[in-house]
């Protein structure tokens, strides 16, 4: 909410700077984009937790319900691996590389690696909820109707 209530009120400067005060702001511009990219990864995970995230669920509609069980844990899997991988160790190097020479942004001057923070961040977050969407579908045994991925 905060994020979303800040690059709001950024933008809303950044239009009335350039057009009623005919004077851009260097550094909201940038700022927003920065934002943004914090806002698309959090609401990734989010999305990912609440099970709001667009899914095809057509085959698995077919399956019975341990087949749907053994879906279900083969895709949390698949998230996991994808969130250790990519995200977590991409994302640290990805920071690595940003603080080797230190990288700044140019109208904020502020460190890349600190937009770059949110990658692994995310990534823990989308592990973190992926144990516990495989501790409950494991404890439960079954998908239950309406909660499976993407509905």
């Amino acid at each position: 909410m905060v994020l979303m209530l800040t690059i709001v009120l950024t933008v809303t400067w950044q239009v009335l700077s350039r057009y009623i005060l005919q004077s851009p702001s260097s550094g909201s511009e940038e700022l927003a984009r920065f934002l943004l990219i914090w806002i698309g990864m959090l609401g990734a995970v989010y999305c990912y937790r609440t099970r709001a995230h667009l899914g095809l669920n057509i085959l698995t509609n077919k399956m019975t319900a341990q087949g749907q069980l053994v879906a279900a844990l083969i895709s949390h899997a698949m998230v996991f691996f994808f969130a250790v991988t990519t995200l977590i160790m991409g994302g640290f190097n990805l920071i690595d590389m940003a603080m080797s020479p230190v990288q700044t942004s140019a109208a904020l001057g502020i460190k890349v690696a600190h937009v770059y923070a949110i990658v692994p961040l995310s990534g823990i977050l989308f592990c973190v909820y992926g144990i516990a969407e495989i501790a409950e579908l494991l404890e439960h045994g079954v998908v239950s109707e309406g909660e499976e991925h993407g509905s």
